[in-house]
């Protein structure tokens, strides 16, 4: 795998003020990158445009879930053999897409993840009610991947063939689905899911649309849901990896 057979997916929801940013970043390591627009208010699709991106715009909005599989649906019928999800937000650090290549490469992970906890990788504060959630989270999707995940709802990843296909038919679209609940389901089914650490900056525009309680609520939700096999499915298990 390498940066010709990658493409960077950037789900993007009236993410103006950062977009060119995110854009400008990624490109600048040598990445291709295609913005889903979700339905934006703003200007998002066309400062993307202009900023030199590909830009598929979605005619409502899906929710994060949606616009990532429409991405990664993109990546499959275009011939892509991997992607990496970032944020429109700016928070996530481009230089470190080479750092999820290589560990992927390394390891044959079909997922990499990006941790903003693992061995110090970034000092973010969080309420004590989002941690108590999150420390939930990182135990049960340990258990479900077999080895030691501290940031289960991380958005920034890599995904490679033959799980990016999966996806591609199948990803949940609602909150801690196309995170938490997908790194679950690949863990249960046997697909390989490790995590290197990743720098985190705070949001600079806009602010996050979940409250802690909200947040919390969301947590226990997502358990329900993957604890009684309510999540959505991935149609086979892993096979072994020829390359």
């Amino acid at each position: 795998m390498n940066r010709q057979n990658l493409l960077v997916v950037v789900p993007a929801l009236n993410e103006q003020e950062s977009i060119s940013a995110v854009i400008a970043a990624v490109k600048s390591v040598g990445f291709q990158v295609l913005v889903v627009d979700d339905g934006s208010s703003d200007e998002t699709y066309s400062i993307a445009k202009r900023s030199g991106a590909q830009v598929m715009e979605l005619s409502m909005n899906l929710g994060v879930g949606g616009a990532l599989q429409s991405g990664f649906a993109y990546a499959v019928a275009n011939g892509f053999d991997a992607v990496v999800q970032v944020d429109g937000d700016d928070q996530h650090s481009a230089e470190s897409i080479e750092k999820l290549i290589a560990a992927a490469n390394s390891t044959n992970a079909d997922m990499v993840v990006g941790s903003r906890f693992l061995d110090g990788a970034s000092s973010m504060k969080l309420p004590i009610v989002r941690r108590i959630g999150m420390a939930i989270l990182r135990i049960y999707a340990s258990r479900s991947c077999r080895t030691k995940i501290t940031d289960s709802s991380s958005g920034f990843r890599l995904i490679r063939n033959p799980l990016l296909a999966e996806f591609a038919k199948s990803f949940p679209s609602h909150y801690l689905g196309d995170t938490f609940e997908a790194l679950t389901v690949s863990g249960k089914k046997n697909y390989k899911v490790i995590e290197i650490p990743a720098p985190f900056r705070e949001r600079q525009f806009g602010k996050s649309s979940s409250t802690s309680l909200l947040s919390l609520f969301l947590v226990f939700r997502a358990l329900f849901v993957v604890t009684f096999g309510l999540h959505f499915r991935l149609s086979k298990n892993s096979q072994t990896r020829a390359d």
